[in-house]
């Protein structure tokens, strides 16, 4: 299932499910190592309650709960209720914004006449370094806590009702030998206190109160996360000095403060959209490893289905969101994510097809072969959109030396390829992969962002006085320009063609109408907003993408087969295609009442936000369920870019109707 919360720092990333249970724990690398999803879909921090003999954990369906996040701070919140047990629990969920503490604040409260001994438990199953194998659990006297550990990485576990520290406890084995988990020892509300185990372990906690009728206990428990067992022994000692509700309350201070930290009028928005803009806000940054890489998503349900997650640092979707974050003001993490592009570029000046955020090349499916012939196995768009989106980097922030420490190493190598990496018969980029990573050949998009790339490469080389590295780019960019005028547009169709193949004596062209061909154009400033072919080219999208049911937000291109469900009666509604429409009737509009079509399309996509503020990827075009991966980064980063633009848009016109 998809993730109902997301909390973390930069270091430290968990992910909650829509039961309140830890799905993800990244550590100590954003998207690396998920110390806790496998490929089964089985690990997982369940959460229980043991009460007048029965044991119900919150998987089992009659729990009803509510979890969403604060829209000012991006601390969990949740809401679990028990009729038949008579039971609610109440937490606060947060990653501490210095430390690698993950930490919940649990209140229960019993909801019957009678006095009751209460016993909330809590199962931790680990799959350090994302392998079962040679992991240790043990009970640690000295600190009173419960250890896992294998390598470099350590997680300390404690708990405590009120003043008192847990002391029911259970380790063991799970997924081997017949050994389902541990968790099961609490079915009759008492743990063994086996002291050790060591392959494929997990721990389960227990929390005991009497409670009187009406009444509510806090339990506190958290994760501490660090390198050796000294380590995660003292930041233990440190949680409990500083005591975990005020490191709760210092983390949500934090985030308000983040968030408050440009003067920006939210007022004219509804209060869904300002909600959704803050979370998204705090979404981009928790998706932001402290070392500069972007994943796409923590969300690892896909593994379960397939081979690979979206946890990678895909350089287009990371350049979109470091353009969301620059236009709203929060340069340090966009400019980690440019130093960490520019050390990933290959020598020969281009980016590859994703990376893991300790720099590391990621997996990929493209093949450094086309039939029978060396080709490179890269999605030229990644390169020359970073160089896009580093311009955008500096027209807000003017920071020179950091250009200047980027152009040799970066700048320069990546416009050197983007100007060689071009067909001398076309003046078309050569072949690569589109950004949809599916089709190989020359796409619009691919185009269009090569481009802007070579353009914002220009205008780097003359701010920095080299002037025939301007004029060289300048002059390939051109030419570029004139061939997708050229080439590129279908006058039949009334529509930029998705894709176009270079064989040794024809075009073979696709002309299937796909969103990125249009919005591309716009994106990376190709033409004018005006230009006949962009208003075409709007119309025919606008009529042929927009799914006609009960969500009408826009597909990725016709018959576009991903995710797609058997009883649909068309492809999924995207967000960042929809948010791109929205995105072209701001930018087109010239009065208040032309800014309509694009208020409807920020409302469609807060009404498929979940209520901690979570976009996927694609939605059933009639149920409205979340397709593929949830959160998808980049849906945010299109979300923010978009009433931002339409909220300037607003102010503009209002200027030139006074």
């Amino acid at each position: 299932m998809a993730r109902a919360v997301t909390v973390g720092n930069g270091s430290l990333l968990v992910g909650l499910d829509y039961r309140g249970q830890v799905r993800d724990l990244y550590y100590p690398y954003v998207g690396e190592s998920n110390h806790v999803s496998g490929a089964s879909g089985n690990f997982v921090h369940r959460i229980g309650v043991y009460v007048d003999g029965v044991m119900s954990w919150f998987d089992q369906p009659d729990w009803l709960i509510t979890i969403g996040a604060d829209d000012h701070t991006g601390v969990g919140s949740m809401v679990a209720v028990n009729e038949r047990l008579q039971i609610t629990v109440v937490s606060k969920d947060a990653v501490h914004n210095e430390r690698n503490v993950f930490l919940r604040n649990f209140i229960v409260t019993n909801n019957s006449g009678s006095n009751r001994l209460v016993k909330l438990f809590l199962a931790q199953q680990f799959r350090i370094s994302e392998s079962r194998r040679g992991d240790t659990a043990f009970y640690d006297p000295r600190v009173k806590a419960i250890v896992h550990y294998k390598g470099k990485v350590a997680f300390l576990v404690n708990a405590y009702v009120g003043d008192k520290q847990f002391i029911d406890y259970n380790i063991g084995l799970f997924g081997i030998e017949g050994k389902e988990g541990t968790y099961l020892d609490a079915v009759d509300g008492i743990l063994e206190r086996n002291p050790i185990e060591h392959g494929s372990v997990d721990s389960v906690i227990g929390l005991s109160a009497d409670m009187l009728p009406g009444g509510e206990v806090k339990m506190i428990y958290w994760v501490v996360c660090g390198e050796n067992i000294p380590e995660v022994h003292t930041l233990d000692a440190y949680v409990i000095k500083e005591k975990p509700e005020r490191l709760i309350a210092a983390t949500e201070a934090y985030w308000q403060a983040w968030l408050e930290k440009e003067d920006r009028d939210l007022s004219i928005l509804s209060t869904p959209l300002r909600t959704l803009f803050n979370r998204s806000l705090i979404m981009m940054r928790v998706h932001a490893d402290n070392h500069g890489g972007v994943i796409a998503s923590s969300d690892t349900d896909m593994l379960h289905h397939g081979r690979d997650t979206y946890s990678y640092v895909w350089p287009r979707d990371a350049a979109n969101v470091a353009l969301a974050l620059d236009v709203t003001g929060y340069h340090d993490a966009t400019k980690r994510l440019f130093t960490f592009l520019a050390e990933c570029a290959e020598p020969g000046g281009y980016l590859m097809h994703k990376y893991r955020t300790d720099g590391v090349l990621g997996s990929s499916w493209h093949p450094w072969m086309q039939n029978g012939k060396p080709r490179l196995p890269i999605q030229e768009d990644e390169t020359a959109s970073s160089i896009f989106m580093l311009w955008q980097h500096y027209e807000k922030t003017r920071d020179l030396e950091f250009i200047e420490s980027l152009y040799n190493p970066f700048i320069e190598p990546a416009a050197r390829f983007m100007c060689e990496y071009i067909e001398a018969t076309t003046g078309l980029p050569q072949a690569s992969y589109d950004l949809w990573e599916e089709k190989y050949g020359t796409s619009t998009y691919t185009a269009a962002s090569v481009y802007g790339g070579l353009m914002a490469a220009s205008r780097f080389a003359m701010v920095l006085g080299k002037d025939d590295d301007a004029r060289t780019y300048q002059a390939v960019a051109q030419r570029l320009q004139s061939s997708i005028s050229s080439l590129l547009y279908d006058p039949e169709i009334k529509m930029f063609v998705k894709h176009v193949l270079h064989t040794e004596d024809e075009l073979i062209y696709d002309r299937t109408v796909d969103t990125s061909s249009f919005y591309g154009l716009i994106l990376f400033e190709v033409f004018d907003i005006d230009d006949p072919k962009i208003i075409a080219s709007a119309k025919t999208v606008a009529e042929r993408l927009q799914v006609d049911s009960n969500s009408k937000g826009y597909v990725r291109y016709e018959n576009d087969a991903y995710y797609r469900m058997n009883d649909a009666g068309s492809p999924n509604p995207w967000v960042i295609t929809t948010l791109w429409m929205a995105q072209y009737y701001i930018r087109k509009a010239r009065t208040l009442k032309e800014l309509k079509p694009a208020l409807e399309l920020l409302e469609w996509t807060c009404s498929h936000a979940t209520t901690g503020g979570v976009l996927a990827e694609q939605m059933h075009p009639n149920t409205r369920e979340h397709l593929s991966t949830a959160p998808l980064v980049w849906s945010h980063a299109e979300y923010v870019l978009a009433v931002d633009a339409y909220l300037n848009k607003i102010t503009e016109l209002s200027i030139k109707d006074i």
